[in-house]
């Protein structure tokens, strides 16, 4: 299985782990405080005066939006699966801009939804929740902008770079001419795992929006999830360019953090085959051998840095060209 195939396979997954998800959780929200609310919730509000112009029972407020956000994500995770390869690439992009966005809309107005009817005796008390439905437009312009930003980094390690595709390695560079190799690698556990624990991150925000939970509870729940979010999406996934500035590793979805060494920097460059019984577990580890950034089983691109006799490691699909492009930055050549 090649790198655009398993990376593929992950952005599935998490599709689906996203959609199951927000659809769970749109319909959880009117139950969860079915205690504190009407028997019919309003659901419209009239232009200017916001008054409540409309209503739905407490089913079918909980699962009509779900059914909704499943029908969408159901169009845009089948229009992007039947694509060709370059078109699903390009497709991406898209579906991850819709699927974070719409996502986020959905829940946040069922948020608002429960907010304005919570501890109402009657549907016609509820009033319009302004706040809230702006507060859920910004964060669904940033799930939209992040979606872009993970989507095109993928794209940008999908597109072939002219000179990394010579056949045999590149020991000599030709005068005047500039090479590239890039190369990148997912874990699709590890993003499965990243957005589960960030759905229950999600979720906390939205209990504190819709009134269910009090912020000293909210914290509680939301911090050790959040930041187990952040870690996991951080070593999930993994971005190596090689060139004449030497080596870049780009972490997680946005490609951030980055570890840079200098082309003079590095001592020596090989690869290795290695797994992760040998390096103490998956992601980023610390072991005998060194710095491991390990996603999946095999060959790793091996850097020795000069003068301080350390290693760093990164499992990576096509590392041998990785390796003898670095060799070649970083060895000065004879005439």
């Amino acid at each position: 299985m090649n790198n655009r195939t398993r990376s593929g396979r992950g952005a599935r997954w998490s599709g689906i782990a996203w959609a199951v998800g927000i659809a769970a959780l749109i319909a959880a929200l009117p139950w969860a405080a079915s205690g504190r609310l009407p028997d019919r919730l309003a659901t419209h509000w009239a232009f200017g005066d916001g008054t409540p112009d409309d209503s739905m029972p407490l089913w079918a407020a909980s699962v009509f939006p779900g059914l909704i956000w499943l029908f969408l994500a159901a169009v845009v995770l089948a229009t992007l699966w039947r694509g060709a390869d370059a078109a699903r690439v390009q497709g991406e992009t898209w579906a991850a801009t819709s699927l974070l966005s719409g996502g986020v809309l959905l829940a946040g107005a069922q948020a608002a939804v429960v907010r304005a009817n919570l501890d109402r005796a009657d549907w016609h008390d509820a009033r319009q929740p302004t706040l809230w439905l702006v507060v859920t437009l910004v964060a669904t312009l940033a799930g939209g902008f992040a979606g872009w930003l993970v989507s095109r980094r993928r794209r940008q390690a999908a597109a072939p770079a002219v000179q990394e595709r010579r056949e045999g390695p590149v020991l000599q560079i030709p005068e005047g001419q500039r090479m590239v190799w890039l190369s990148r690698t997912t874990n699709p556990w590890l993003q499965a795992l990243a957005a589960v624990t960030g759905l229950v991150a999600v979720a906390a925000i939205i209990a504190l929006v819709s009134g269910l939970t009090e912020p000293g509870s909210f914290w509680a729940l939301f911090t050790p999830f959040a930041f187990a979010s952040l870690a996991v999406a951080g070593c999930a996934a993994v971005q190596v360019r090689v060139s004449e500035r030497g080596l870049e590793v780009a972490f997680g979805p946005f490609g951030w953090p980055v570890r840079r060494w200098d082309a003079t920097e590095i001592e020596s460059v090989r690869t290795e085959d290695r797994t992760p019984a040998q390096v103490g577990g998956w992601g980023y580890r610390l072991s005998g051998l060194g710095t491991t950034v390990m996603l999946r089983s095999g060959q790793c691109l091996v850097i020795r840095v000069r003068g301080k006799g350390k290693e760093f490691a990164v499992s990576i699909d096509d590392a041998e060209r990785g390796a003898a492009l670095l060799n070649a930055l970083s060895t000065p050549q004879s005439d």
